[in-house]
């Protein structure tokens, strides 16, 4: 959904987003010793010291795993450990895939309710639906207070092959269905939404840069060249990053040959120059990319890129600020580390990592809450840009390093119909409940409209403003008439949305919210009027 409210919640998914990280002990590292130049033997005699000596018994695998994660803080903001229990889950995000079921769900009231069963994939084959609820998962009673998010994914995933029994509570049904489902891979998509935003433009919306990344943005590129494509946004918002190559042989697809992509560059590391190599297919299509405080990592490489060689016009707010790179090492135990080797500069010589200290990480994480305080997010004369770390374009133009991808067409955050009750409706999940509940009752009314614009009309005759006012208003978010109409365009942006993406799913939610998006009806009109291509601004004489 779009960020109007969100400088805090923003924070926690792009510490999970765009963290990465190490830590050393002998046990664990010496495979690497060769290659990190540390000794390690206190370290080593510390932990051994403690087990035979310390006054209680203590457990020494534990006390690694709390001092490991402590240990790689005090190197940088985005070194890190990933213990063996979670690596599988975390490189599934960027791998492409993962083993599963094939749905999506969300809890209600202590029940794993499925919103939707991926098309093509395990459960969709042995009948599960949209709206089905789980009562059971091996013959074991799955409601209460034990449905939580990581529970359903623990008793859901599992390796290929091997099966799961799951009781359904079916409307319509007297008595719960039984389902044996055997798992299998699940795709987990990069681009949200790839389609034709006009008869002319394309619009593709990209999540990460992972494994697929790179093929399916080929799949949607060659579908606009059917359609007779002329130019491309590329909305990067919200894209936290992911691995480097992708970005490289994404832009790859729009420089014409021997343009500089990005270069990295680190203490052990020597200077490693990316070029294009001549043989995208997009060398001379208009383009836009869109992104804002969220974009981070491999979404700053890939916009760098593009504006640094003056490839295309960058539009959004100032970018993450995130220019060191990982290199990620596991060890025996199934555990990993992913340590900070390089910084990757863009074309320009420009490392766009904001500044962190040692001592000062709360500072760091918090940097988009101060951002959003100072105003940054509402009017560009409140970015500070480091006039001292000046870069200049393939054309000259003035470029600054330091602190993120700064757009060369700033759009603000709309914050003139927001209020407080609107605020406590998103916040408490009021807005996302209504719209579930609303789906669920008329599931079999709503599955008649299959186009995101017939739906919206459909959906806009319901008076579903007022009903989510009583249906808020009885579960004690207290009802205030003039506050509700002063947001009532946010408000019908969210139910409308909501029951969209339950409904049509991801790219029809995304083509909703894009109607009336104003970056992104920037994006076209910059498209329209043929100025994608930056030129230098001329002084007066």
């Amino acid at each position: 959904m779009k960020s109007r409210y969100i400088a805090l919640i923003i924070i926690a998914s792009l510490v999970t987003g765009i963290a990465v990280g190490t830590f050393f002990t002998r046990r664990l590292l010496t495979p690497y010793l060769n290659i990190i130049n540390v000794s390690t033997n206190k370290v080593g005699d510390l932990f051994h010291i403690v087990d035979r000596m310390y006054v209680d018994s203590v457990n020494v695998d534990d006390m690694v795993e709390e001092v490991m994660p402590q240990v790689l803080k005090e190197l940088d903001p985005h070194s890190m450990y990933i213990p063996a229990k979670d690596l599988e889950e975390t490189n599934a995000e960027l791998k492409g895939s993962f083993s599963g079921i094939g749905v999506q769900f969300s809890i209600q009231s202590d029940t794993v309710h499925i919103n939707s069963v991926i098309k093509g994939g395990p459960s969709e084959k042995v009948g599960l639906m949209a709206g089905d609820r789980i009562i059971s998962v091996d013959d074991s009673a799955f409601v209460g207070k034990v449905v939580t998010n990581d529970e359903t994914m623990r008793r859901l995933k599992g390796p290929k092959g091997t099966e799961v029994k799951l009781g359904i509570k079916r409307q319509g049904e007297k008595q719960p269905l039984s389902f044996t489902i055997v798992r299998g891979d699940i795709p987990v998509k990069s681009v949200d939404a790839a389609y034709m935003i006009t008869d002319k433009w394309g619009y593709v919306r990209v999540n990460k840069f992972g494994e697929t990344t790179y093929p399916e943005l080929l799949i949607a590129l060659a579908a606009f060249e059917r359609q007779g494509c002329q130019g491309i946004i590329v909305d990067l918002r919200g894209n936290t990053g992911g691995y480097m190559a992708a970005a490289v042989q994404m832009v790859n697809e729009f420089l014409p040959k021997n343009r500089l992509i990005v270069y990295t560059e680190g203490r052990n590391s020597p200077r490693e120059d990316y070029h294009s190599n001549g043989r995208g297919n997009m060398q001379q299509i208009p383009i836009v990319v869109m992104v804002d405080e969220t974009s981070a990592s491999a979404s700053e490489i890939f916009a760098g890129a593009i504006q640094d060689n003056d490839r295309g016009t960058v539009i959004g707010r100032r970018s993450f600020g995130k220019g060191l790179v990982q290199q990620p090492f596991e060890f025996r135990d199934g555990s990993a580390m992913r340590l900070t080797v390089a910084r990757y500069y863009t074309p320009a010589g420009r490392c766009i990592q904001k500044p962190y200290a040692k001592g000062q990480d709360k500072e760091y994480d918090m940097d988009l809450v101060t951002r959003y305080e100072h105003g940054e997010f509402f009017s560009q004369d409140s970015i500070h840009q480091d006039e001292s770390s000046v870069f200049y374009t393939s054309i000259g133009r003035p470029v600054y390093g330091g602190g993120g991808i700064m757009p060369d067409i700033f759009v603000p955050q709309d914050t003139s119909d927001y209020t407080s009750y609107y605020k406590m409706a998103a916040m408490n999940g009021m807005l996302q409940k209504f719209a579930f509940d609303y789906t669920d009752r008329n599931r079999p009314h709503l599955k008649e409209y299959t186009d995101v614009e017939v739906l919206e009309k459909y959906l806009k005759r319901q008076g579903l403003l007022e009903q989510f006012a009583r249906y808020a208003d009885e579960r004690g978010l207290k009802r205030r008439n003039n506050m509700l109409y002063k947001s009532r365009a946010l408000f019908e942006e969210s139910l409308y949305g909501n029951i969209i993406y339950n409904m049509l799913g991801m790219e029809e939610y995304i083509k909703f919210l894009n109607e009336t998006d104003p970056a992104v009806l920037r994006a076209v009109e910059v498209l329209e009027k043929g100025e994608s291509v930056p030129k230098v601004e001329k002084s007066e004489e």
